[in-house]
C-alpha cells in the first residue's frame, strides 16, 4: 500500500525547481525611444531611436524625484546668512517633487524674523499663517479631522502643486514668538497630512525653532550663492553640525549643497569654485545657473529657463538620493 503522504514527499524538491526555472512573468524592461533632440525627431518620424546619455540621465533624475517613501520625510534648507538662497531653494525643490511625484508636499516657513516664503509664493483665499494653525493643531490631529481642513491654513500653489505654510513677516518677532514645542506640534500636523516637508529656516542657529527643526530633519540642504560670505556661512554651519556628533553629524555628512548663481555678473568659474569647495563638506553638490525669474517676485517652475529647470531637477534628484 502506498503511503498517502508519498505525493507530498515527491514534491519536496518543488522549491528548488522553482528557483532554477525562469518565470514566465519575468520581463526585460524595454527602454522607451528618444523624445529629445534629433533622435526624438527621428522617432516621431517613425524611425525608433535610442535616447542619448543626457536624456537617460534626465529620465533617471525624474525617476528619483517621483518616488514615494514609506513614512513622511523632512528636508531642511539652511544657511546662517540671509540672502543665501534658502527661500528660492525651498520653493523650487518643493515644486520639483510635487510636479513629478504628485501631491503631499509642504513648504513651511520656520522663521521667527520676517520669513519671506509667503512673499515668493501664491496666496490662497485667506491670510492664515502658522500662528492660526497652532491653536488648531490638536483638532487637526484628531480622528475627525480631514485633509481638506488644512486649506484653512495653507496656501496651495496652483501651478506647482505644493502647499505653503507661511510665517507672518509683517509682525515683529516678539509678537509671533514660536518655541520648540510649537515646532513639534506643527511638525506632527505636517507629518500626518504630507509625505514631504520642506522647511525654509531662519538665520539664527541658536533659535529654538531652528534647533528643533534639526531634530526633525531627515535631509539637510545647504543653500548658498557665489558670494564668499554666503559660502563660508554654509560651510561653517556644516562643520559645526559635524562636531556635535550623533544625528547632527550624520545630517552634515549626508548634506546636499545647492550653489545658485544669484548674481548675473558672476561667472561659471565663480560657481565652480564654490561648488568645488563643498565637495569635501557635502555628500552631493548641485549648481544652478543665473535666471532672472529667480531674482524677485513669485517663483514658478514654468517661468524658469530650460537649463535652469534641468539644474533644479538634478538638485532634486541629489536630495532624493538621501531619502
Amino acid at each position: 500500500m502506498k503511503c498517502p503522504y508519498r505525493v507530498y514527499g515527491e514534491l519536496s524538491g518543488e522549491g528548488s525547481r522553482r528557483e532554477t526555472r525562469q518565470s514566465f512573468l519575468t520581463q526585460e524592461q524595454v527602454e522607451e525611444p528618444a523624445t529629445q533632440g534629433w533622435r526624438g525627431t527621428m522617432t516621431r518620424m517613425g524611425i525608433r531611436m535610442a535616447p542619448n546619455d543626457a536624456e537617460r540621465a534626465e529620465r533617471a533624475d525624474v525617476q528619483a524625484v517621483s518616488q514615494h517613501w514609506p513614512g513622511p520625510r523632512t528636508i531642511a534648507i539652511v544657511n546662517g546668512k540671509g540672502g543665501a538662497g534658502k527661500t528660492p531653494t525651498t520653493v523650487l525643490l518643493s515644486a520639483i517633487f510635487a510636479r513629478y511625484g504628485g501631491a503631499g508636499v509642504l513648504a513651511w516657513d520656520n522663521n521667527q524674523t520676517r520669513g519671506t516664503l509667503g512673499w515668493r509664493t501664491e496666496q490662497g483665499p485667506h491670510e492664515a499663517t502658522l500662528l492660526e494653525l497652532l491653536p488648531q493643531s490638536e483638532t487637526l490631529l484628531g480622528t475627525g479631522a480631514q485633509s481638506a481642513d488644512l486649506a484653512h491654513f495653507v496656501h496651495h500653489q496652483t501651478r506647482d502643486r505644493f502647499d505653503v505654510l507661511r510665517s507672518k513677516p509683517m509682525e515683529l518677532a516678539s509678537a509671533q514668538r514660536v518655541d520648540g514645542e510649537d515646532v513639534d506640534a506643527i511638525h506632527r500636523v505636517a507629518s500626518k497630512y504630507y509625505r514631504l516637508i520642506f522647511i525654509d529656516s531662519g538665520n539664527d542657529e541658536s533659535d529654538p525653532m531652528w534647533q528643533r527643526m534639526i531634530d526633525h530633519t531627515d535631509q539637510l540642504v545647504v543653500a548658498t550663492t557665489t558670494r564668499d560670505d554666503h559660502a563660508e556661512a554654509g560651510a561653517l554651519l556644516l562643520e559645526a553640525l559635524a562636531d556635535r556628533g550623533d544625528k547632527a553629524q550624520t545630517l552634515a555628512q549626508n548634506a546636499v549643497a545647492v550653489v545658485t548663481q544669484a548674481d548675473s555678473k558672476a561667472t561659471t568659474a565663480d560657481v565652480k569654485r564654490v561648488a568645488d569647495g563643498y565637495q569635501t563638506l557635502a555628500r552631493d553638490v548641485a549648481s544652478i545657473p543665473f535666471d532672472p525669474a529667480i531674482v524677485d517676485g513669485i517663483l514658478r517652475y514654468d517661468a524658469l529657463r530650460p537649463a535652469t529647470q534641468r539644474a533644479w531637477l538634478a538638485a532634486g534628484a541629489a536630495v532624493a538620493r538621501g531619502l
